[in-house]
This record gives C-alpha cells, sequence and structure tokens, in this order.
C-alpha cells in the first residue's frame, strides 16, 4: 500500500480543513486506515482510525467532536474533516495504514504517507 497525504495549509483558529490520504494496492479496502500527528519537539500521537468498512472509529480525546475520520474505499481514500481548529492542532499529520490490534498504537502500522503540515494561526 502507497499513500499519499494531501490538503494541509495555513488556517486561523477556528478554521476548518480537510485533509486527504489516497491510497493504492490491493489491500487499501481492507487495511484499517489512520491519522496521526507531529508536533514540533512531540512524540507522534494519534489522531483518529477508520475500520476496513467505516464502521468503527476512534477518536483522540483532544479532537473527539471537532474531527471526523471518513473513507471511501471505491475511490481509496481517507479523509480528516478538521473542524474548530486550534493552535494546538498544529503538527505535521499523517495518515497510515495496516492491520493493528489496538489502532492508537502507531508501530502497529506498515504503511505511512510522507505527512502534510497544518499550521494553526491564533
Amino acid at each position: 500500500v502507497q499513500l499519499q497525504a494531501s490538503g494541509g495549509g495555513q488556517v486561523q483558529v477556528g478554521d476548518s480543513l480537510r485533509l486527504a490520504c489516497a491510497g493504492s494496492g490491493r489491500t487499501f479496502s481492507e487495511s484499517v486506515m489512520a491519522w496521526f500527528r507531529q508536533a514540533p519537539g512531540k512524540e507522534r500521537e494519534f489522531v483518529a482510525s477508520i475500520s476496513w468498512s467505516g464502521g468503527s472509529t476512534y477518536y483522540a480525546d483532544s479532537v473527539k467532536g471537532r474531527f471526523t475520520i471518513s473513507r471511501d474505499n471505491t475511490e481509496n481514500t481517507v479523509h480528516l474533516q478538521m473542524n474548530s481548529l486550534k493552535p494546538e492542532d498544529t503538527a505535521v499529520y499523517y495518515c497510515a495504514a495496516g492491520f493493528p490490534t489496538i489502532p492508537q498504537l502507531a508501530y502497529e502500522y506498515d504503511y505511512w504517507g510522507q505527512g502534510t503540515l497544518v499550521t494553526v494561526s491564533s
């Protein structure tokens, strides 16, 4: 599976942004997909994940109620809709694919995109 993340940019507090992750490979539609983020000087952290069917999603407490993960297996894409953005959301966002036992753990994912930078200014 190859992943290409896009959609990052610089926005103001309270704005919205929609990230996209385009995947290729036969196992994309069977994989759990997730978004992680890494802020400067911090460790990579879990943001959201979605099961292969889209029927099960998980969110970090810090983004719950503001972010929504979705997928379209016919298009091999995963989206992260980010609303009510805050300065603490500033980070490089990575999409990941795999078959994790625990979706919140980065090392459980086999494939990673290159990252897209989101900057939220106050």
